[in-house]
């Protein structure tokens, strides 16, 4: 495996440690090199020791230092810049070294680029020069999110990656998939007839899906501000979540079945112009406020942003799905930083019943609503109404709840331990396929024109630490509904 970016943060936080978890778990073959890249020169024993600190750092529960410097010996160095022609001529003879049978063109060869955007189609086209992609029957290509900053950008990059490599050998990551919440939606829907016959418009009111962080952007003010939170999040997240929520039933969990489904979802997704932007949209960007007791600064405040800055840290926004299964049912979707608390769930509403129980007899009823909460606990909440206890006929608010930790009492994996297992091995269930790519960006193009064309003139608009701009909460309060998390609606 080599990581361009090897000594970077997504490596040192996140990929080092699912990597080490996968050695610990013996799901590595006996015999595997880890090549990190960087521009910083550094020895492999310098490198080893940056890993080591990582995985100490990051890998809390079950770290052994004795396992740790085991991993640590199948890692190696190499320092270079990805736009020098020479680095691939290095970089080509390190590999050969680097493989058991002394020529990497027959080993299992995998590329994770986890650096800027900017940098991918360089080193794509570095690969391609010195024919260590396609020529390679055994490399895989794996490429961070965002994928492209708009739908021509996503497609010019796709045309030189399919230039250099075959579709099959590319998988660009969307590591919230491989949640274990994420993965189990489709067990739960589709395992469980009780619930698939009632899972659309003529039974559900409504649909929230909602990313919330308590953090702020931390060291990424300079990708904040070239990106902002539509292509952060809700191009590549949140669009995957709702399809997994809308799509139909696949024939079969092969990688093509589940992702043809999908696609069809994002498909039938209605396309917005600038109006229903306008009146379906809200961007936010937050501003000083409280986070767990603390006082914390605004994003115009952070490291590497502009004090005028118009880069949106916040997103709620209505859609629809125009096919049979969800016409009519509303879906929102929600995602910020700075917000009260870390929680990602998605929750289906019911619809209220139609006439009030027992007349005049009973109080009014909520409707029923089913939590999958992702993080920071997986679970799955059933909200039902009962009797409250005692004289008269008072209806009470109940849930009936699953927890994946307390249920199967295992210790959650590293979420990148997933992803890389699955990378390895060549499964594309957990990758999106570029069509899907190209159809999201189709219909978040024309939010983000509209929004860049018309930047909000009073950002900031939230204070951090509560739950966004009070224009979220009228977009679903003049439709008679209202968020959770927000202290406007049920629990």
């Amino acid at each position: 495996m080599v990581i361009f970016g090897g000594a970077g943060d997504l490596a040192g936080r996140m990929l080092l440690p699912a990597l080490y978890d996968l050695h610990e778990d013996r799901d590595f073959a006996a015999n595997y090199s880890i090549l990190g890249v960087g521009r910083t020169a550094r020895s492999d024993e310098s490198y080893r020791a940056f890993a080591s600190s990582a995985i100490k750092k990051y890998f809390k529960d079950g770290y052994r230092p004795d396992h740790a410097a085991a991993f640590a010996r199948n890692l190696h160095y190499l320092a270079g810049s990805v736009d020098d022609d020479a680095f691939y001529g290095s970089l080509r003879e390190r590999l050969d070294r680097l493989s058991p049978s002394g020529d990497v063109q027959h080993t299992n060869l995998v590329f994770y680029l986890a650096v800027p955007p900017r940098l991918v189609p360089v080193i794509v086209a570095g690969l391609h020069k010195f024919s260590l992609c396609r020529a390679m029957p055994n490399a895989k290509l794996i490429v961070e999110k965002p994928f492209g900053r708009d739908r021509k950008s996503a497609e010019a990059l796709n045309r030189q990656i399919l230039g250099a490599f075959d579709e099959k050998q590319v998988f660009r990551i969307d590591h919230y998939l491989a949640k274990e919440t994420v993965q189990n939606i489709l067990f739960f829907r589709f395992g469980n007839n009780i619930f698939e016959p009632i899972w659309n418009t003529r039974y559900v009111d409504h649909v929230q899906i909602t990313v919330a962080e308590d953090i702020g952007v931390e060291q990424r003010g300079a990708f904040y501000e070239e990106v902002g939170v539509i292509r952060d999040i809700v191009q590549n997240h949140l669009m995957e979540v709702l399809a997994m929520v809308a799509m139909e039933p696949p024939a079969g969990f092969e990688a093509d079945l589940v992702r043809n489904e999908k696609v069809k979802v994002f498909h039938s997704l209605r396309r917005m112009d600038a109006r229903y932007a306008r009146e379906n949209t809200v961007l936010g960007q937050y501003g000083t406020g409280r986070i767990g007791g603390r006082a914390v600064r605004g994003y115009r405040s952070e490291n590497h942003v502009s004090p005028s800055s118009h880069a949106p840290t916040f997103f709620a926004g209505k859609f629809h799905i125009d096919n049979w299964r969800w016409a009519g049912v509303p879906f929102y979707l929600r995602t910020g930083k700075r917000l009260p608390r870390r929680a990602s769930e998605i929750y289906i509403e019911f619809k209220k019943l139609p006439l009030r129980l027992f007349g005049r007899a009973c109080g009014p009823m909520t409707p029923n609503g089913l939590a999958l909460s992702i993080q920071p606990q997986e679970t799955i909440r059933l909200i039902l109404t009962v009797k409250h206890p005692g004289m008269g006929s008072a209806p009470s608010r109940v849930s009936m709840d699953f927890d994946y930790a307390k249920s199967f009492r295992v210790k959650p994996h590293p979420v990148y331990e997933r992803v890389l297992f699955d990378f390895i091995r060549g499964d594309l269930t957990l990758f999106p396929r570029q069509d899907a790519v190209d159809t999201t960006w189709a219909v978040l193009d024309p939010v983000i024109k509209y929004w860049e064309a018309h930047p909000p003139a009073h950002f900031p608009n939230y204070a951090a630490g509560t739950w966004g701009p009070r224009e979220a909460f009228g977009l679903m309060a003049r439709e008679g509904r209202a968020w959770r998390f927000s202290g406007e609606g049920p629990g």
